[in-house]
């Protein structure tokens, strides 16, 4: 059965206009008032592109999330923020989303409302636009003003006589509400810590079962995207969550756990650096020889001698 299309939507007043809203007062960006659906969408099934940045929080979950931390419990029942960026792919479920007595908010912006403003560089630094849908932040009640005090702020500057400080204004709180996201994004690995500290170990298992296995390294290194894969979560996700961890992103510790193993074979064996490099998976050796100095200080051989 062939697979049809992504349905794409290109513009905000478009979005609008499925939701059954009135159109947008402003044509790069708007806060829509999340409520359940008076009639599905139609011809909106499967997937689901957008032309636009959209962060969305959400309420009306069947999955209520209840996380412990310190002394103090927090609920984490009703806000879930979740963020996609101009051509991501959503999967949309009409029945489902009918089923939900869903509430809350949405910020679309064009990428064109970006323009010529620091945001326009910066954005892309923000990796949770790349998270998956079941990596999404989950928001206690205080976090939740903070964010919703920020939307309101926008959202009163644009319904206002658009003026010329008006678009710096906007475009300082939509950064605000990215910062703001950003700590509450570390702040979930922290409060999430059972679950961070599983996700670390099976990290650190596959890279010590892949520096193990002669077979796995004829494929060469592993990568970021190899490992996010074996864990089902995404490569910005996974970098985010060992950043907060250990202070490394995920290609970091893949180095680290490279240089170890490398350090192992300098030491206890008799093989050539250039056998090491081709065993650790590269083709060069002049490239291992480098990337081991740049972690250690030391030459492959240099290292090697501290132990004859």
């Amino acid at each position: 059965m062939e697979k049809s299309q992504p349905y794409l939507i290109k513009t905000i007043s478009d979005f609008h206009k499925i939701l059954g809203a009135p159109a947008p007062e402003h044509p790069l960006i708007s806060v829509v008032n999340i409520k359940p659906f008076e009639h599905i969408p139609a011809g909106i099934t499967g997937s689901v592109i957008n032309g636009f940045y959209n962060i969305s929080l959400k309420r009306g979950f069947k999955s209520p999330v209840k996380i412990k931390y310190g002394q103090q419990s927090y609920d984490f029942d009703d806000g879930v923020l979740s963020f996609m960026s101009p051509g991501q792919i959503s999967v949309f479920d009409p029945q489902k989303y009918a089923s939900l007595e869903q509430s809350g908010w949405l910020l679309l912006f064009h990428p064109d409302f970006l323009w010529n403003t620091p945001l326009a560089k910066k954005i892309g630094q923000y990796g949770f636009f790349d998270y998956a849908v079941n990596e999404a932040l989950f928001l206690s009640d205080k976090e939740e003003a903070t964010l919703m005090q920020i939307i309101d702020n926008i959202r009163q500057e644009y319904h206002n006589n658009m003026d010329k400080f008006s678009h710096d204004i906007i475009i300082t709180q939509m950064e605000s509400l990215l910062n703001y996201s950003d700590r509450f994004y570390q702040r979930q690995f922290m409060t999430r810590r059972k679950t961070s500290h599983e996700l670390l170990d099976r990290v650190n298992e596959k890279l010590v079962a892949y520096f193990n296995d002669a077979n796995a390294m004829n494929g060469g290194l592993p990568t970021v995207t190899d490992l996010a894969e074996h864990l089902h979560v995404s490569p910005d996700y996974l970098s985010g969550l060992l950043k907060t961890l250990t202070g490394m992103t995920a290609q970091q510790h893949i180095h680290e756990k490279l240089i170890e193993k490398a350090k192992q074979q300098l030491s206890a064996t008799k093989l050539s650096v250039s056998e090491i490099a081709y065993q650790l998976g590269f083709e060069h050796s002049q490239s291992f020889s480098k990337l081991f100095k740049a972690k250690t200080s030391l030459s492959p051989l240099a290292f090697r001698a501290k132990f004859n």
